[in-house]
């Protein structure tokens, strides 16, 4: 497990662009944390570290976005709109979690039961007592 503490949306970009540069094909990264603690400014700097030159976005309503232009291809999950686990499997989850890119999901604990052991999980906490930007990232998975 590893623990990271920022203090700002750029360093929490940043975390999120050296994780990225260190992901390898076939990962699944699972992204927990309240609305509007940084999922998608982490997941951002994710992309950039793949070398993905899109403008990403949560795809809230439409539950993934695939960005294919990086070093490896990037599935980006939401699930919070997810009212049923078959949802996933209309959307083929099992080629994406086992495919040949990375997935990175939002909200990964709504659908806690379909993610793969080796997951890596990256929980990212407020606490307003540091600063209203600061941000506890932990970094938890077999692969580590």
């Amino acid at each position: 497990m590893k623990k990271i503490e920022t203090n700002s949306p750029e360093e929490t970009f940043q975390i999120g662009e050296q994780i990225g540069k260190e992901a390898l094909q076939g990962q699944v990264y699972c992204i927990n944390g309240d609305l509007g603690v940084g999922k998608t400014v982490f997941t951002q700097g994710f992309a950039r570290g793949l070398s993905i030159t899109d403008a990403v976005n949560s795809p809230t309503f439409t539950i993934i976005q695939e960005y294919t232009d990086g070093r490896l291809p990037l599935y980006h999950f939401d699930v919070y709109r997810i009212g049923d686990i078959e949802e996933m499997e209309e959307i083929g989850y099992e080629e994406y979690f086992f495919g040949e890119g990375i997935c990175l999901i939002e909200w990964a604990a709504l659908i806690q039961e379909l993610i793969p052991q080796n997951a890596i999980w990256i929980t990212i906490k407020k606490n307003l007592e540091k600063g209203l930007d600061y941000r506890e990232i932990v970094v938890e998975g077999n692969n580590l």
